[in-house]
């Protein structure tokens, strides 16, 4: 019998609940991380043959994108076997032998597993082996694996490739073993066109011509290393180097694009100095190069001695970047560069720690950032990255930092906020609790203990216990190996003159209201407390409850001071109101805990939305960017729920009343350069064009018909900002002329900013227009989802991007990967707030394919319904308070 739709949708969420549930309690019921051994080491490869180096010749076939290849591999056989299993993906198999023909293999392939099996008539004995292997790979249309990019110039349409791999697709370039614990030195060839220039992990130790066109390249082989990190990418390219104390850095562009790296370079000499010191191991291979790759993917990747970069995230063009680009530049080179040493030198066993890569690379990349340019506040101004880990950690379907993965789909979904920021966060927490002299000191011995090889975090526990001579992995263990975030309730109470605090631990969550409890958890907690405007009380290490003296009654006190911690804090009535009598005179990054923690508790349905509201009333338009960027962002959430509902117009009108004093103090033009001012002023605009400020709009439409006529007349600093709010508000002309300006430009950035302008407008006939547009070769690969995206976000059109992409699913499919499936359908169905598209989701069945695609699903699943739970709780709240409070 055939069920009704709407039990069908309940049926399958209920199914969805369930093996939610069931994931927490595998991942609760882990046992305790271990230290590093290969053997007991999770993965999928036996462990019976490991590869000791890797001999790789490739010719890359710049035209059929057919990638042929032959290796040697050798191998240590630790068991005798007849049998050896490796990586491969969408590889024909030539021709395998061992130890020089003595064996030839058949082998069979496994297409689900990514595998290859060489089965051998006799079996191998213990000891080394000389493997090879003759193979055709391909060359992707997407950035996975090694990709292709074609890119504008000024002579027309170039071809380069290049490669991304992490988590685990070396095995889309050459059979490996494509796990990080079997590490091995690579020894690369390439066969390419003499006009070529090719970069890889380590210097070139030889070239010379062959037949026809086209010269051998020999890389000087590398250390060891897992197989993730190698780097290969060839095109028309040029190099700017400089020494670092013997080290050759390089950036390496597209032709006539060198220039624009001059900023990355003298970042990356800097930062090597620096890391060299703080990390107590120097630098180990000959030369770095910095990579820009004008296409395939959109961040960068940690290629030992070759790290790639989206050419947009490296470049700056004084003519075209604001001089503010200058921040996210140097974090991401930070970033980039910090795995080097956490990632590269050291390596976490598997993708369960991962972390261990990002938590710290983010962590050192803010921690840089500050050194060489503390006016930019980049903890304060970066405290964003926290909110949004501890949004995700406060739900069902959060994980611990430390959590299970069983294959290479489910290492993909570890690349999370959880994973890197609050990684990041809980790494900040322990430097402050140890000390940072301590904690170096621990970080040094751990990089010399473990170098070239593998790591847990039990690893680093034992170092930094060891160094610091305070007991942390009860602390750490309490933050990493279960997922949730703290709560902790402050209530002050008076004894005559006297007053005492008193603090108790809960969990935080955020859920819907019909929704099971979640276990209880408890923590170890470095708890920072002492008055509003004053010094912290002694340490306090919460491992339940703590009651301590806290001043005289009627005094603020103020709990998390410095907003170092991982936790929110809940106030009693009475010190509440002290603080915000002594609001303005707290340090600003106190000032915006609160405002954050406030928020984040109407959010979990513990404070209701006009307590927020009323907070927003004690702050001053000219207080700093960091506070107005979170009243900024909830704005953006109230804004995007309230979509086709009746309170949007009250609350547009709201946000608009509290947004535009903070502008008009500003207002639009201001001191060029790298300032906060400036920062706060383009996401003023763009948000209050959003919000539908008709001053705003017809300003930024002013100013663009000027720029169009004159480019200079608008400022770099502003042009991100004014090109949004004139594509959400275009006409057919309008957007006609942003296409334009993308398609005659060369620049990365100008061309996302023009495209994704173009994207955002909010006609239903101009979203159709950028709908089909993502279906033919004018867009780089690299934004086809992105602007999918934007259509659905930026131009409220979510309904019509969605019938879209399921009645193109397998078009795109092809164009953009796995990724697409598993990451990018998930992610867009959190754009709808119903439970119907919940079902939807839950029902489409190729996101449903993989692990890796069932764990996403199971996240925006509850995402949707926390944004649904979210509408029906806050904006009739919050539209009766600003009609009686603000009318």
């Amino acid at each position: 019998m055939n069920k009704p739709a709407s039990d069908v949708r309940v049926a399958l969420l209920r199914r969805l609940a369930t093996a939610i549930c069931l994931l927490l309690v595998t991942v609760a019921g882990a046992q305790a991380e271990q230290t590093f051994s290969f053997d007991s080491t999770p993965g999928k490869l036996p462990k019976t043959v490991v590869p000791l180096s890797y001999a790789i010749e490739l010719t890359p076939d710049f035209t059929s994108l057919a990638l042929p290849g032959i290796e040697t591999v050798d191998i240590e056989v630790r068991e005798a076997t007849a049998q050896l299993t490796l990586n491969a993906v969408n590889t024909t198999f030539t021709e395998v032998t061992i130890d020089d023909g003595a064996q030839r293999a058949e082998v069979s392939t496994d297409a689900a597993a990514q595998t290859a099996t060489l089965t051998f008539a006799k079996p191998l004995a213990v000891g080394r082996h000389r493997l090879r292997i003759a193979f055709t790979a391909q060359i992707n249309k997407f950035g996975t694996g090694l990709f292709s990019v074609d890119y504008p110039t000024p002579s027309g349409i170039k071809r380069l490739i290049s490669s991304k791999l992490e988590p685990a697709d070396a095995r889309r370039i050459f059979p490996c073993w494509d796990e990080p614990s079997f590490k091995a030195s690579f020894a690369l060839t390439v066969v390419i066109p003499r006009n070529l220039l090719a970069v890889g992990n380590m210097p070139i130790a030889s070239e010379e011509p062959v037949a026809g066109d086209l010269k051998k390249v020999a890389f000087a082989p590398t250390p060891n290393m897992s197989s993730y990190l190698f780097v290969l990418t060839v095109g028309e390219l040029e190099r700017v180097t400089a020494d670092a104390g013997g080290v050759t850095v390089g950036v390496v562009t597209t032709a006539g694009k060198s220039g624009q790296g001059r900023f990355a370079l003298d970042s990356a000499v800097k930062l090597l100095g620096y890391y060299n010191d703080y990390f107590g191991v120097k630098y180990p291979l000959p030369k770095l190069d910095l990579i820009a790759v004008p296409g395939g993917f959109g961040g960068a990747m940690e290629n030992w001695g070759g790290i790639t970069f989206f050419e947009s995230r490296l470049l700056f063009d004084p003519a075209t970047n604001a001089e503010t680009a200058r921040r996210g530049i140097f974090a991401i080179i930070a970033h980039e560069m910090a795995h080097m040493w956490f990632g590269d030198l050291v390596t976490m066993a598997w993708w369960d720690n991962l972390w261990l890569n990002e938590g710290f690379a983010s962590w050192m990349a803010t921690k840089a950032s500050e050194q060489f340019y503390p006016q930019w506040q980049s903890w304060l101004n970066g405290y964003g990255a926290k909110q949004f880990a501890m949004t995700l950690d406060a739900r069902r379907t959060s994980h611990p930092v430390q959590q299970p993965i069983a294959d290479h789909s489910e290492a993909v979904t570890a690349f999370d906020a959880i994973t890197y920021n609050k990684g990041q966060a809980l790494i900040r927490m322990l430097e402050t609790y140890l000390g940072e002299q301590a904690f170096r000191d621990g970080i040094r011995k751990y990089m010399a203990a473990h170098a070239y090889s593998n790591s847990t975090t039990a690893d680093l526990w034992q170092a930094l216990e060891s160094a610091g001579g305070k007991p942390i992995t009860g602390i750490a263990a309490s933050f990493t190996e279960q997922d949730g975030v703290p709560l902790v309730v402050a209530e002050t109470t008076c004894d005559g003159a006297m007053q005492r605090l008193t603090l108790r631990q809960d969990r935080f969550v955020i859920a819907p209201a019909n929704d099971p409890s979640l276990p209880a958890h408890s923590w170890q907690i470095p708890i920072a407390v002492g008055p509003a405007h004053g010094k912290p009380f002694d340490e306090i290490l919460l491992k339940g409850s703590a009651d301590i003296a806290a001043g005289t009654c009627g005094d603020a006190i103020k709990v998390n001071l410095g907003d170092v911690g991982y936790y929110r804090v809940e106030y009693g009535l009475k010190n509440r109101a002290a603080l915000l009598n002594a609001f303005p005179q707290m340090q600003v990054i106190d000032r915006l805990n609160v405002v954050t923690d406030s928020w984040a508790l109407v959010q979990a349905g513990r404070a209701e939305p006009p307590s927020y509201l009323a907070l927003l009333d004690a702050l001053d338009a000219g207080d700093h960017r960091a506070v107005w960027d979170q009243v900024i962002s909830t704005f953006a959430t109230l804004n995007r729920l309230s979509h086709d509902r009746s309170a949007r117009p009250v609350i547009q009108a709201y946000a608009r009343a509290k947004l535009r004093p903070v502008f008009d103090r500003i207002g639009w033009d201001g001191r060029s350069g790298d300032d906060d001012t400036a920062l706060l002023r383009a996401s003023l605009i763009s948000t209050l064009g959003d919000l539908g400020d008709a001053a705003v709009v017809a300003e930024a439409k002013r100013r663009f018909a000027a720029f169009l006529d004159d480019p200079s007349s608008l400022p770099t600093t502003l042009r991100d900002a004014v090109t949004h709010v004139v594509g959400i508000t275009a006409d057919r002309a309008t957007y006609d002329r942003l296409l334009a300006l993308a398609r005659n430009s060369t620049a990365t950035n100008e061309r996302l900013r023009y495209y994704f302008a173009a994207a955002s407008a909010r006609d239903v006939e101009l979203a159709r227009a950028t709908l089909a547009l993502t279906l033919t070769s004018e867009l780089p690969d690299t934004i086809v989802s992105g602007m999918i995206s934007t259509v659905a976000s930026a131009g409220e059109q979510p309904q019509l991007a969605w019938d879209f992409v399921r009645a193109n699913f397998d078009t795109l499919l092809a164009r953009q990967g796995p990724n697409f499936r598993d990451q990018f359908v998930p992610n867009f169905m959190t754009n709808f707030t119903d439970e119907a598209h919940a079902a939807e989701l839950a029902a489409f069945a190729p996101s449903q394919s993989t692990s890796g695609g069932r764990v996403m699903v199971a996240r925006s699943i509850q995402a949707i319904a926390i944004s649904a739970d979210l509408a029906a709780r806050v904006l009739p709240a919050a539209d009766a308070w600003i009609r009686a409070h603000k009318p």
